[in-house]
C-alpha cells in the first residue's frame, strides 16, 4: 500500500480552502522517510502548536491512519531504543516526534528488492527544532538518546501485537550507522541487547516501487 496519495509529498505548506497548511514534509535520501515539520506560534505566555492534522498531512500527499499514540521517557543519556519494527498484518507506519530533549533517529529499509535495501537514513529530532519524522511500513526505526530525560512521543497506524513486535540488532556493522553512544556506554533493554543480524532476519517485507511497500 502507498504511503503518498498520487500527488505525492509536497515539500512546503499548501493552501486548504482559506486555510493555511503550516506543516511541511522533506524527504529524506530514502525518500519515503520523511522529516515533518510544524508550525510554533510564541508569545508572553508561552507557545502553541498544531503537531498533527490528518487533514494537513492528506493535503501534502500523505495518507495514513494513525490508531495509536506511545510516550517514552529515557532517563540516561546514550539510551538506545531499536530497532524495532512489526510485521503484516499488523505492520507500522510511525510519526515520532521529541516533546522534550534530542534523539538521534534511524530508520533502516527492510524491503526486499529494494534498491535501499538494508541502508539506512537518520536524522537528530529535538524539542528545539520541532521537527518529527516519519518512518512508513518496511523499515526497521530506533534512537538514541542524545540528552537525559528525553521524552519521545510517537503515533502508530497500528496496534502492537506481540507476536509480530520484531527487531534488529541496533550495532550490526552491515547498517553501518554512526550512533553517538558506544556499545561500551549504551544503555539498551535486555531485548534489544540480543536482536538479530540483518543476514539472519526472514524476509518481511518486499518493495513494491518508489512509495510503496507491503
Amino acid at each position: 500500500m502507498s504511503l503518498f496519495s498520487s500527488k505525492g509529498p509536497s515539500a512546503k505548506g499548501t493552501q486548504k480552502g482559506n486555510k493555511f497548511v503550516g506543516l511541511t514534509v522533506s524527504p529524506l535520501r530514502i525518500s519515503e522517510v520523511v522529516l515533518v515539520g510544524a508550525a510554533k506560534h510564541s508569545d508572553a505566555r508561552g507557545f502553541f502548536s498544531e503537531t498533527y492534522s490528518k487533514a494537513d498531512l492528506c493535503a501534502l500527499g500523505i495518507e495514513i491512519e494513525f490508531v495509536q499514540d506511545n510516550h517514552a521517557l529515557s532517563v540516561q543519556r546514550g539510551t538506545v531504543r531499536g530497532l524495532h519494527f512489526q510485521t503484516p498484518p499488523y505492520a507500522q507506519d510511525k510519526l515520532i516526534r521529541v516533546a522534550r530533549g534530542a534523539i538521534f533517529d534511524v530508520a533502516v529499509d527492510l524491503r526486499t528488492g529494494s534498491p535501499t535495501f538494508g541502508q539506512h537514513v537518520s536524522a537528530v529530532i529535538s524539542s528545539d527544532a520541532w521537527n518529527q519524522i516519519l518512518v512508513p511500513v518496511g523499515f526497521a526505526h530506533g534512537f538514541a538518546t542524545l540528552e537525559p530525560n528525553t521524552e519521545v512521543i510517537y503515533k502508530v497506524s497500528s496496534h502492537y501485537s506481540p507476536g509480530h513486535d520484531k527487531g534488529l540488532f541496533w550495532e550490526d556493522p552491515a547498517l553501518g550507522i554512526d550512533w553517538p553512544v558506544t556499545s561500551s556506554e549504551v544503555v539498551l533493554s535486555d531485548k534489544d541487547k540480543c536482536q538479530p543480524m540483518l543476514s539472519e532476519l526472514p524476509r518481511y517485507f518486499f518493495y513494491e516501487g518508489a512509495g510503496s511497500q507491503s
